[in-house]
């Protein structure tokens, strides 16, 4: 399942039975820099019990991109 948030596209999966994790990507697939290095995707995040923690994480790890590049 892939979700739009800010720009960014989180794809949520399955990593294990009951073990959530997400994938965070640029929706115009340019990639993402932090700290000087490209990244074109990111894993973020542990195994969450769940499709929606794993987003609501992803979220919060885009919201902190957001604050630390201004």
């Amino acid at each position: 399942m892939t979700t739009l948030y800010d720009g960014f596209d989180i794809e949520s999966f399955e990593a294990g039975k009951g073990l959530w994790h997400a994938r965070i990507r640029r929706a115009d697939f340019s990639p993402v820099a932090i700290d000087g290095v490209l990244f074109p995707a990111m894993e973020v995040g542990f195994a969450w019990p769940d499709r929606d923690a794993a987003i609501a994480d992803a979220k919060h790890h885009i919201d902190r991109f957001r604050r630390r590049a201004r």
